[in-house]
């Protein structure tokens, strides 16, 4: 654990699975945690340090029990895809699969947002195998549309806006990702967040 200034704490873990785990063990913080924020490898916590120690935080993360994916509880997102990006075909000859059969394992899989990144809104997917894990592109695209589906790595993940992209695009959705416009009273402008659990369905 490294303290990061006097108003934060940031818990270094080994794996992108041991972090969804403490992630999900930190679901309700102490009075004095402003935010938990996850990341591949990291999750950074910020406090008010006018109500709570470094230590009580140090504790607090240490205390914690980690929870696992067979016991995640975490929003149901459904997103609906019309299957027809530009990189469907290749992505699908790359894994020595057909297109449907990426299809039917990109809509048959659960996906948890394991942390947002890169853009407002964008969040980076993940679930229990690796069978479409795919590289990213060796030229990223200066330009895609909002709402792209793509595969990189061992994410999945949705572009909420128009912006250069080198992952592999295999589909399109008109959900919005991220309204700006939200209300805090109406919860997150964002539509996938941390821990939210997501399943695609092919129209």
């Amino acid at each position: 654990m490294l303290p990061c200034g006097d108003s934060g704490i940031l818990a270094e873990l080994e794996t992108l699975d041991q972090v969804l785990a403490l992630f999900r063990a930190l679901s309700e913080p102490p009075a004095g945690v402003l935010d938990v924020v996850p990341a591949a490898r990291t999750i950074l916590v910020t406090f008010d340090p006018e109500r709570l120690e470094l230590t009580a935080v140090q504790n607090w993360l240490r205390s914690a029990e980690p929870v696992e994916a067979a016991l995640a509880d975490g929003p149901l997102v459904p997103i609906e895809v019309s299957y027809t990006g530009p990189d469907l075909a290749e992505v699908a000859q790359y894994l020595n699969l057909t297109v449907e059969q990426v299809v039917e394992l990109h809509t048959s899989s659960e996906w948890t947002a394991a942390f947002t990144g890169f853009a407002p809104g964008f969040a980076y997917l993940v679930t229990s195998h690796e069978k479409l894990r795919v590289p990213r592109r060796n030229t990223p695209r200066t330009s895609i549309p909002a709402g792209s589906v793509a595969l990189g790595g061992e994410f999945s993940a949705i572009y909420p806006t128009s912006s250069p992209a080198g992952w592999q695009l295999i589909g399109h959705t008109a959900a919005v990702l991220w309204d700006a416009s939200k209300s805090e009273a109406a919860g997150s402008p964002a539509l996938i967040t941390p821990g939210a659990r997501v399943r695609f369905r092919a129209v």
